[in-house]
């Protein structure tokens, strides 16, 4: 729970016995995006102390909204108030092998809020849905209730080891003011210990944050209270601490590939009527060329014959003369003459020979030689520009925004990250970040401009895996041999094989050149 875990231990053995028992062994991860949700949350825990002996501890949960920042409530944490100077806050994330202290760096009473810096480890923030909620909408609560804790913990050893969280599921049931503070009501299981921690739609989003739950008595049903989005993003704005927000709607990847093959299915209309209107305008164009090409070829046949007929004239009348210079005495000069008409007359001949022919043939052929490439779609390549489809798309974590980055022809982008040729057509590239613990799967196709990202959110056993595969990946510049892209291609294919069957997030974009 903090660095030096000795002296924590030691009071926590005094609480253990107190309380039976703690900590939560809850059930096995599963792949889903709840699950992933699960990687920021952790439970805190607030021990006071008077001259080196515990008097007092309160646990709750919290859960990151930056890699080194807990939301968590603020009676969670309220012995800090009542023991200033003797508490200790502590912070055990849901998996590794250790915990850490932590540091309240803010507190809103009014809202039941408080914010927790912790060194030491980087966890993976949650996003805050804040789109349109209805009654009845899912609602799962992720925590550390004290009831289980009481029920499982086998010693001490236990409350200090990271595990996963319980989670309960619900539906929400309306929107109330809880004394000044909007609240979500819900009938996800809660308990004490839950405090702090998010309540979530089906996709892993934020919907708020649980604080309190009614009492049901004789036999009244029990009621759960989460402070609501708004209320959180107002408290993390005065705290000036930025989170990640999202208001699309979550969306399961059944539905997203519905959705993608009814675009596909549209597009596949478009580009047909695209290459039937395509058609249809060489076909004109091939017939407004081959009126053009008869109406030149007739101008200059017409051409052509004229001008023998004007060689054939002058050749006459160079005979001629030469007849009559050699009736008066000028043989020489008739010579000329006669020449001069023989060479007129071959040269009308000629002419006459070599008047040009119309073959439909040759502009038939040329018009459909540019009709096929008026059909066919070149490949993109140069500066892209990508617009997200949120149709085609799964978005639950990511920001909606334009990617854009420039392709070569050999799978290169931007001039440093070489892509390998993917199974099925296009590219693929598959990033396993040091830090972030996500698995992104891209693929290109500049022949119909779709470029996709798709998520896996992992746990941190998973991206260790991940990891050690990429360390077999070799190529990491652009490089045009072909050799090398069949090796990277190779070495992502066993990153893949390693991924779970089903994606958490799908970002599909369409790319066209950009401006």
């Amino acid at each position: 729970m903090v660095k030096n875990a000795t002296p924590i231990l030691r009071l926590l053995t005094i609480w253990l016995t107190v309380l039976a028992a703690l900590l939560a062994l809850s059930a096995p991860a599963r792949a889903d995006d709840v699950t992933a949700a699960a990687r920021g949350v952790v439970r805190v825990v607030v021990i006071a102390t008077v001259d080196g002996e515990m008097v007092d501890v309160e646990h709750g949960t919290g859960f990151a909204v930056a890699p080194n920042r807990i939301v968590t409530n603020a009676h969670v944490v309220e012995l800090m108030e009542r023991y200033p100077g003797d508490t200790v806050v502590g912070v055990v994330p849901s998996e590794g092998d250790r915990s850490f202290e932590g540091r309240v760096v803010r507190i809103d009473k009014a809202r039941d809020l408080a914010l927790i810096e912790v060194s030491g480890v980087r966890l993976p923030p949650l996003t805050v849905y804040t789109g349109g909620l209805g009654e009845g909408d899912p609602a799962i609560a992720l925590g550390y209730p004290g009831n289980v804790d009481l029920a499982t913990a086998r010693s001490v050893d236990d409350f200090v080891t990271p595990t996963s969280p319980v989670r309960s599921q619900g539906v929400l049931s309306g929107n109330r003011t809880l004394e000044g503070t909007a609240v979500l009501v819900h009938t996800a299981s809660i308990a004490r210990g839950n405090s702090g921690g998010p309540l979530l739609d089906r996709c892993g989003r934020v919907l708020g944050v649980n604080s309190a739950l009614t009492r049901g008595e004789e036999g009244d049903a029990s009621f759960a209270f989460a402070i609501a989005d708004g209320e959180l993003i107002a408290f993390l704005r005065e705290a000036a601490q930025q989170v990640a927000t999202i208001a699309t709607p979550c969306l399961t990847l059944a539905d997203a590939d519905a959705r993608d093959r009814a675009d596909a299915e549209r597009q596949g209309v478009e580009d047909r009527e695209r290459a039937r209107a395509a058609t249809e305008r060489a076909r004109e164009e091939r017939a407004t060329a081959l009126e053009q090409a008869r109406a030149a070829n007739a101008e200059r046949r017409e051409n052509m014959i004229a001008a023998a007929a004007l060689l054939l004239a002058l050749s006459v009348l160079a005979a001629g003369g030469a007849g009559l210079l050699l009736t008066r005495g000028q043989p020489r000069a008739a010579k000329f003459a006669a020449i001069g008409g023989g060479v007129l007359f071959v040269g009308a001949i000629a002419t006459f020979l070599l008047r040009p022919d119309f073959d439909p043939a040759s502009i038939a052929a040329a018009d459909e030689s540019g009709n096929t490439a008026a059909t066919r779609i070149a490949p993109l390549s140069g500066p892209l520009e990508c617009t997200l489809v949120p149709e085609r798309s799964r978005i639950i974590l990511s920001p909606v925004e334009t990617v854009r980055f420039g392709w070569r022809a050999d799978g290169c982008m931007n001039g440093r990250t070489q892509y390998a040729e993917a199974p099925g057509g296009g590219w693929e590239r598959i990033l396993v970040p040091n830090e972030d613990a996500t698995v992104s799967v891209l693929r290109f196709d500049p022949v119909s401009g779709s470029y996709t990202n798709s998520r896996y959110l992992l746990s941190a056993e998973s991206m260790q895996r991940a990891r050690t595969l990429r360390g077999q990946v070799q190529q990491k510049a652009c490089a045009a041999d072909t050799g090398a892209r069949a090796a990277l291609a190779t070495q992502q294919s066993a990153i893949r094989t390693s991924l779970p069957a089903q994606v958490n997030e799908r970002l599909v974009y369409r790319c066209t050149a950009a401006k």
